[in-house]
């Protein structure tokens, strides 16, 4: 498998089935899609997120709807709401091979909850997350090992610390570097050189307003190089 991203932003993404699994499934993609959830039966967690979301004026991002699908109608709930992932959550082999069936029928992508290893083309494996707002990282073991990406997000969470405020900073000093005409290849090495300088990272896990200053001192010193 090769990993991408995918903007979900006004996207629809529908989760068969109300469990723990789902649970997790919607809490992941509830900050982006609008998500329905079409079960007999759903968790405490999800009862609380879709009422929390109503309150606080997001009504519609997590939808409830209470039905138990089987294996002949899911493809029904593929086609009203026009998904662009399917997630099969449920503990019915039939009735997760028939929604992902309906989801590759529909040209959408799915996930099988309860499958792992070697997938289809089309079949998506949702991965463990670490997130410093603009960067994210992403970490999967194919489905085969949640627990091991669990684990390998959490060491991975305290390296990323400040990575969010790199990225921003090193944009803005890419952008000025170009408006003013630096060549490319002088651009590169800047901007690398922010990047791996080790007080410039100090400076921005500690939220020092000095980052910037050191950051253009570093900018500096390679250009004249």
């Amino acid at each position: 498998m090769i990993p991408l991203f995918h903007d979900f932003d006004g996207e629809t993404v529908l989760v068969v089935g109300g469990g723990s699994v789902a649970t997790r499934k919607v809490r992941r993609f509830a900050s982006e899609a609008s998500v329905i959830v079409v079960s007999p039966a759903f968790s405490d967690a999800l009862r609380t997120m879709a009422t929390d979301r109503v309150a606080d004026g997001d009504a519609g991002a997590v939808d409830l709807i209470r039905e138990a699908p089987d294996a002949d109608a899911v493809g029904d709930w593929v086609e009203r709401t026009d998904p662009a992932l399917v997630v099969a959550a449920t503990d019915d082999p039939a009735v997760n091979a028939a929604a992902e069936a309906a989801a590759r029928a529909a040209g959408a992508l799915v996930n099988r909850t309860d499958e792992a290893g070697g997938r289809d083309a089309g079949s998506v494996v949702v991965p463990a997350t670490v997130a410093d707002d603009p960067v994210t990282v992403a970490v999967s073991t194919g489905g085969t090992s949640p627990a091991l990406a669990k684990h390998l997000r959490e060491r991975i969470e305290a390296e990323l610390e400040g990575a969010g405020a790199m990225a921003a900073l090193t944009g803005e000093i890419r952008a000025e570097l170009k408006a003013a005409g630096v060549d490319p290849e002088t651009r590169r090495d800047a901007v690398r050189a922010v990047v791996r300088s080790g007080p410039v990272w100090k400076a921005l896990q500690a939220g020092d307003a000095n980052a910037r200053e050191e950051a253009n001192r570093v900018v500096q010193e390679t250009c004249n190089a």
